[in-house]
């Protein structure tokens, strides 16, 4: 793992790019963005975005999504993978929001984590994002570019998140971001676009080619 100065360095770079990325999941509320989150797992936020665009324009609360049904929302969803199960969750935490939280989504990382299909990495990328919290969310671009640039010896989410968690806040409000659309469209997981790359000087990986 690199020195944490080095770290903030190449974050300096992705913070000149892009001070304020934005997820490219669409949402309009707390609600849409959860749902949206968990239909992104194993998924491409664009497929994801696809599937909801008539969905939350009917189903944008809990209980529009429970009045609509299991069978009608499958109907939305599925062109995305594992939707039957997914479909299953989003029923049972609709339930347990109306049930529990008066509808609304609460923001609590345990109650959150306690709910169907929202794990970690879910909670972390919800807070971060629509309540504005440090929260860094590890996912698979994360998990890949965070050994690919030294910035985590952690071979786990929860170890990478850890060593992330010792950034200052102003690096890790936006650290899934950077590094999510640093992994998408420069670093990309088969072939990596060395020549377009803002941070190469830093990598020091076996494939880098340049």
């Amino acid at each position: 793992m690199r020195p944490l100065k080095e770290i903030c360095e190449i974050l300096d770079v992705f913070k000149a790019q892009d001070p304020n990325p934005k997820s490219e999941l669409n949402y309009h509320n707390a609600y849409t963005l959860l749902v949206a989150i968990v239909l992104s797992a194993q998924s491409t936020d664009k497929g994801v975005n696809k599937a909801t665009e008539q969905l939350f324009k009917i189903a944008d609360t809990p209980q529009k999504m429970l009045n609509l049904g299991i069978d009608e929302l499958k109907n939305h969803i599925k062109t995305i993978g594992l939707y039957n199960n997914k479909a299953k969750n989003i029923m049972a935490l609709s339930q347990r929001l109306v049930d529990e939280a008066n509808g609304e989504v609460p923001q609590n990382r345990d109650f959150l984590e306690s709910l169907p299909g929202v794990g970690r990495k879910t909670a972390n990328v919800l807070l971060n994002v629509w309540w504005g919290e440090p929260t860094v969310a590890v996912d698979t671009h994360v998990l890949r570019l965070a050994k690919r640039l030294d910035l985590s010896n952690g071979n786990t989410p929860l170890k990478v998140e850890a060593d992330l968690n010792k950034l200052p806040d102003e690096y890790k409000r936006h650290l899934n971001h950077w590094l999510v659309l640093f992994g998408r469209y420069i670093c990309k997981a088969q072939k990596p676009d060395c020549k377009n790359c803002p941070i190469t000087k830093f990598c020091h990986s076996p494939d880098k080619k340049i």
